[in-house]
């Protein structure tokens, strides 16, 4: 397939780089590329950002068949740009098409459709310290139908927003809480996948943390309530007496491409990695004992972000008293530094455009 390319007839003004927040500004294109039984993938175009026209019976907005990525486009200080692992996004993504019923897309295609949009936008991609274009390709189902079943007819689009910081604090710690009464997923759901319902169910809970002064949920297990599973838009690292572990995947819990990222990371490293069930009483008895060191966040988003307090039980655990640990702060490093191109890319992670 070759994608057709029609250019906005005028460019928006670029935004402040040293004020972008995250996810609210969007470039002057994007791509998009539609299903049906009888053609497939078909009609792959890059156009002027535009609204999409629905039918207010669509079914992605009655059953929630949708599914999407997160990814990003990275500006050198040679003024290359290059991105981090995106085939493994389009390999997920493909796992989640399977997951909900979506047919699978062409990954090898989608790959080089996307740098296609960025040559485009290239323009967009930020150069001020910590700050990049942030990429989200999204599948939706587009039959007008009222009945439950699988669609036959997809939207695949991919919009592009320049970002800074994903939290206020930046790489500070953050504070986490603990919910006891709500889940995110179960096994044998959807949790290991990125639909749309996923996050519509964390909302709740999401709101009830931020009330309560906390920037994210840390959620349980939905059986035991008990083991820990990931934290709102991350993965979950604790470090306990020099050991790296972080929940094993179970199915209900995303597998995060930064999480595989630093736990490929950690083995070269020759550190302590465990892949396993890890329960909050665990973990508080750690912290009470001394023993628990670090805890950090993983995700495209944030890349690490350190914790410096736990909220369980109506009590506040403090992490590492509050600061940044020295583990966070090298995975920290070598990822960003590797996405940066400031170092030799020695895990062929990196995609230039």
């Amino acid at each position: 397939m070759q994608v057709t390319i029609r250019k906005a007839e005028q460019l928006k003004a670029l935004p402040d780089e040293a004020n972008l927040g995250f996810g609210s500004i969007f470039t002057d294109h994007m791509f998009n590329i539609d299903y049906n039984p009888k053609e497939g993938w078909h009609n792959p175009r890059i156009e002027p950002y535009a609204t999409i026209s629905m039918d207010p019976a669509t079914m992605v907005l009655h059953y929630g068949q949708g599914v999407f990525e997160g990814l990003k486009a990275y500006n050198t200080d040679t003024g290359n740009i290059q991105l981090f692992r995106p085939q493994e996004n389009f390999k997920r993504l493909n796992s989640s098409c399977r997951r909900l019923c979506i047919p699978e897309i062409d990954e090898a295609f989608m790959l080089e459709a996307l740098k296609q949009l960025l040559q485009l936008e290239k323009r967009w991609v930020p150069q001020a310290p910590d700050t990049s274009l942030y990429i989200r390709p999204t599948v939706i189902a587009m039959d007008p139908f009222l009945g439950v079943r699988a669609s036959d007819t997809y939207r695949l689009y991919i919009i592009l927003s320049p970002v800074g910081a994903y939290y206020a604090e930046g790489f500070n710690p953050i504070k986490i809480w603990v919910s006891a009464d709500h889940v995110r997923a179960v096994r044998g759901g959807v949790g290991a996948t990125k639909t749309v319902g996923n996050y519509a169910a964390s909302l709740y809970a999401g709101q009830q943390a931020h009330e309560k002064g906390y920037a994210q949920v840390m959620w349980l297990d939905a059986i035991e309530r008990r083991f820990v599973e990931e934290v709102g838009s991350m993965n979950i690292f604790f470090v306990i007496d020099n050991e790296l572990i972080t929940p094993e995947l179970s199915g209900s819990i995303l597998p995060g491409i930064t999480r595989h990222s630093v736990i490929q990371l950690a083995k070269q490293w020759d550190l302590r990695i465990t892949e396993r069930k890890i329960s909050i009483e665990e973990v508080i008895d750690a912290q009470q004992g001394g023993k628990l060191q670090e805890v950090f966040g993983s995700g495209t988003a944030a890349v690490i972000s350190p914790v410096g307090e736990i909220g369980f039980a109506d009590k506040l655990f403090t992490i590492a008293d509050g600061k940044v640990g020295p583990m966070a702060q090298k995975f920290f490093d070598a990822l960003t530094d590797i996405q940066y191109g400031k170092v030799e890319d020695t895990m062929n992670w990196i995609v230039s455009i």
